[in-house]
């Protein structure tokens, strides 16, 4: 089946050759048709697999099928939410790529730079926004975006947005949509709370699943090395240089894990960058071009980067620590094997993290090889330690959003503020900043953070 055969338009017909593809994906192929059709959809499909393409392609036909109507700035029609600032950028890199030949008009919105060149960008008009939901609030509270036109709403890697505890932000906005309009739900991984918000937003939806769900990507092969907490780094460090790899992603659980690492590796001799939330915008675009540049060997991430980066033919995916969240291995690994390339997911487990593995393993249902490396052998005598819960404001969720305003200059380690400075001091605030509510610090939600039941985080997103 090629893609002539899905109803595309020809403007995106040349668009998607002009990308070199000719052969819709599994998840293309069951997706763009009935989106074309105005149905909702409830997609159940990895990451890598072109369910990007798959709602952007008829998103825009859809769109550019209806001309706008009356002069001046014309309305905001399709609203695309999505987890974090690196996936915002993807999804609206593919939005300018696939609509260049259309009359459309796009904007991204996210947190961590400044918010007048938002909007100006949104004063000139918009067709379509891509947006994180806390710097859309941000710009709802400012009313410099209107959301009572849209036509089709995209929940984008819905399944982490909950993860990250979004959803108040999600009922919120929700609320300031047109009752009548096209939702497109796509999810790698399902839970109780990701069916309530299915269940509540989509009416008669097609479903389409590509793959079994809570499941890997089928190209990435997956080994555990057991290796004792103390010689981790020295274990990845050896397997980088005796295997020459080149270009490998690697996470940790903290911020701080995250920068430690990277200086560690350095010192080893391995070219390295890290990225987290409480890097700037400009610096995780840095560390991210010199990645796929083959600037840097090794990007050490927190799980702010699971979703989001998009990286031609990743060969190599470290889990230099296991994630808490079970669902989130299935994120992180799936940052290989992508577009029918082959993956390596290799992770390094210390006697501490057992518990997570086996909860892994329950979530795959399956049992991972484990293979020891000689040299590494587990030394018996190691008693398992508690891990530490990363403190607010320091852990993997705080991710692109959190509150991070680095762009403007509000945000500061742990809660703390210079002298002289206050956070959410009352008051008037200048041009172009970000709100903080009096009494609440950078990097907090407004009112009570989420509960941790049902996978919820404390994090807000920017």
């Amino acid at each position: 089946m090629s893609f002539d055969t899905l109803g595309l338009s020809a403007e995106l017909l040349r668009a998607v050759a002009g990308q070199g593809y000719s052969e819709p994906t599994p998840v293309q192929r069951a997706a763009i048709p009935v989106i074309l059709e105005g149905r909702d959809i409830l997609a159940g499909a990895q990451t890598g697999t072109g369910k990007t393409a798959g709602f952007t392609l008829p998103l825009l036909q859809r769109l550019a099928a209806v001309p706008r109507t009356g002069k001046g700035r014309h309305p905001v029609r399709a609203l695309i939410l999505v987890p974090t600032r690196e996936l915002a950028a993807q999804v609206g890199e593919s939005v300018a790529t696939y609509g260049k030949h259309l009359p459309l008009n796009s904007a991204i919105i996210f947190g961590g730079v400044k918010i007048n060149p938002q909007i100006q960008k949104l004063q000139r008009g918009v067709d379509i926004v891509i947006a994180t939901p806390g710097r859309l609030l941000d710009h709802v509270s400012q009313r410099t975006v209107d959301l009572s036109t849209i036509e089709i709403l995209v929940l984008d890697e819905a399944d982490r947005m909950l993860d990250m505890g979004f959803i108040r932000d999600i009922r919120r906005i929700l609320a300031l949509l047109p009752k009548q309009r096209q939702n497109l739900l796509f999810s790698a991984t399902y839970s109780t709370e990701m069916r309530q918000l299915a269940d509540s937003l989509l009416h008669n939806p097609a479903q389409v699943e590509v793959a079994r769900r809570n499941t890997p990507a089928e190209r990435v092969a997956q080994v555990v090395h057991p290796v004792d907490r103390e010689r981790k780094r020295e274990l990845l460090s050896f397997m980088i240089g005796t295997q020459n790899w080149r270009q490998v992603l690697v996470f940790t659980r903290t911020k701080h894990g995250a920068n430690r690492l990277s200086e560690q590796l350095e010192k080893d001799g391995i070219s390295s960058a890290a990225i987290h939330g409480n890097k700037s915008q400009g610096a995780r675009t840095r560390a991210l071009a010199d990645f796929k540049a083959g600037a840097v060997r090794v990007l050490v991430a927190t799980d702010i980067a699971a979703r989001g980066l998009d990286i031609d033919q990743l060969p190599h995916v470290v889990n230099y620590e296991l994630p808490s969240v079970p669902e989130d291995y299935v994120h992180r690994i799936g940052r290989t094997g992508r577009a029918g390339n082959d993956g390596q997911a290799v992770s390094l487990v210390c006697v501490d993290e057992n518990k997570l593995l086996v909860d892994i393993e329950r979530l795959l249902r399956r049992d991972l090889p484990k293979v020891v490396i000689q040299g590494y052998e587990v030394d018996p005598a190691i008693r398992a330690e508690p891990i530490r819960k990363p403190r607010a404001g320091q852990g993997n969720r705080s991710g692109s959003a959190a509150g991070n305003r680095q762009g403007n200059k509000t945000v500061h380690a742990a809660g703390k503020h210079p002298v002289g400075k206050s956070a959410g001091a009352a008051g008037k605030r200048p041009a172009g900043k970000s709100r903080n509510k009096p009494g609440n610090a950078p990097g907090r939600g407004r009112g009570k953070a989420p509960a941790r039941g049902n996978g919820a985080r404390q994090v807000r997103a920017r």
